[in-house]
């Protein structure tokens, strides 16, 4: 996963996976979602940074990774 802004085209792009983008769809005004040659989304892109409501300072994001629990599966007593 990689975060970048390029500020001389004024926007972010968040790249999920390392694939080939097949496809892009704007699904708001300047937000662009990339796909694969699957369908599935590989990358997220938001233009005109600057221009928003509210500008995006990338020091006011926040990470946080949620990671799965093992499920553990029950065996029934006979």
């Amino acid at each position: 996963m990689k975060l970048s802004v390029d500020e001389v085209a004024d926007a972010l792009h968040l790249q999920l996976v390392n694939d080939n983008v097949v496809e892009s769809e704007e699904v708001a005004p300047g937000v662009i979602v990339d796909y694969d040659a699957a369908g599935e989304i590989i990358g997220l892109e938001v233009l005109h940074l600057t221009k928003r409501l509210r500008p995006v300072d990338l020091m006011d994001f926040q990470f946080q990774a949620n990671r799965k629990k093992a499920e553990i599966s029950h065996i029934p007593t006979l």
